[in-house]
């Protein structure tokens, strides 16, 4: 096909899924009519995907409105290669320059190492980045706390602002799906806020778990949370919750939070498969891969929840709310324990990241052999 041929038919395939019609007059499985909305869904979900590869073969970042996904992530994506998403706000908000910038290179490092292609994702200037350069990376890092921090109801503001941003849980994994990304790595998910049931203080990264179909590989909830009512919260939700190879789910500095997990995968194709099941069954909804911090570079659990004891009567006096709850406590838990909590940080990130790749090429694998 010639570049004025494909970049005429990814026009036709980008104007027909962002159309808010559920039929048009270029598919025959919509002019039909009827049938399930879900699988109307699904349709569009395709076609989408179909434009994004198409795009992709032209070499350059696929772009759509607000969307521009790297060449090299949108050309593993075509070929059915294992693609794993990573976050920005760890990089700005998580640790401090320059060991955000070495620390997010790394976990890039062994994502690649596990046979998979990182996708950073960010915004830049206004627009969502799925992939980012080393420059871009670079740029989030030495903006740190001053780079906005965007969660999905933030998306709007950013991309129309034109400013940068480093996105959370629940924005990365919004991303992620809308490119085609199923696996994700981060440090640790949000939660119910201790005290949360009188401050209704819940983490959005709970309700785009229960709506966004991407697997979260993480070191489970941070320990900050009240993790009992966020494993209920997640019930709620529909969303399986996996310990890996431990009974008890772990709470990010610490392996042992005293909360039995839900379920147990012991090996990357066990995780593969419970998510690719909750895929075939259209669930609809996201999965948590909780991974134990390595022992070795686990933090004195003892010491870290009585920092974090401390640092949440600090929080309260000084009238903390909101998003800036987790950060303030994070560094505040940083300081008191000499700097222990940070490199458990660094440690489990990048443990994650090994985990997490080594989950996503199984699922690449398993689909490859469903495809078939």
């Amino acid at each position: 096909m010639s570049a004025g041929g494909a970049a005429g038919r990814l026009a036709t395939l980008a104007k027909h899924f962002l159309s808010p019609s559920s039929s048009c007059d270029h598919c025959s499985s919509c002019s039909a009519g009827g049938g399930a909305s879900q699988a109307r869904a699904a349709r569009r979900e395709r076609r989408k995907q179909r434009a994004l590869l198409l795009a992709s073969e032209q070499g350059s970042s696929v772009m759509f409105p607000g969307l521009t996904v790297a060449p090299e992530v949108a050309a593993a994506l075509r070929e059915g290669r294992a693609v794993v998403a990573l976050e920005s706000t760890i990089i700005s908000h998580g640790m401090p320059y320059p060991q955000n910038l070495e620390t997010a290179l790394e976990v890039e490092a062994r994502v690649r190492a596990g046979g998979a292609v990182p996708a950073t994702i960010a915004i830049i200037g206004g627009r969502c980045c799925v992939g980012l350069s080393k420059e871009q990376i670079e740029r989030i890092a030495r903006g740190g706390s001053a780079v906005q921090k965007v969660s999905r109801r933030d998306l709007p503001l950013a991309v129309a602002s034109g400013a940068d941003g480093a996105t959370t849980v629940s924005a990365t994994m919004l991303l992620a799906a809308r490119a085609g990304i199923r696996v994700f790595v981060t440090g640790g998910i949000g939660g119910v806020h201790r005290g949360g049931e009188s401050s209704m203080d819940v983490s959005a990264d709970l309700t785009e778990l229960g709506r966004t179909p991407v697997a979260v590989i993480c070191a489970g909830a941070k320990s900050v949370l009240d993790i009992p009512r966020t494993l209920e919260y997640l019930e709620t939700q529909g969303v399986p919750v996996a310990a890996f190879g431990a009974d008890e789910l772990p709470a990010f500095f610490t392996r042992h939070s005293g909360c039995k997990a839900p379920c147990r995968v012991d090996t990357p194709r066990e995780a593969a498969a419970l998510f690719k099941a909750s895929l075939d069954l259209r669930l609809g909804c996201g999965a948590v891969v909780a991974v134990p911090i390595p022992a070795e570079h686990e933090a004195a659990g003892r010491e870290v929840e009585a920092a974090i004891a401390e640092a949440l009567r600090e929080a309260e006096r000084r009238g903390i709310r909101g998003a800036a709850v987790t950060p303030f406590l994070l560094e505040r838990i940083r300081s008191t324990t000499g700097g222990k909590s940070l490199d458990a940080n660094v440690a489990l990130v990048k443990h994650n990241a090994g985990v997490g790749a080594a989950i996503a090429a199984e699922l690449a694998a398993l689909e490859a052999a469903g495809a078939k």
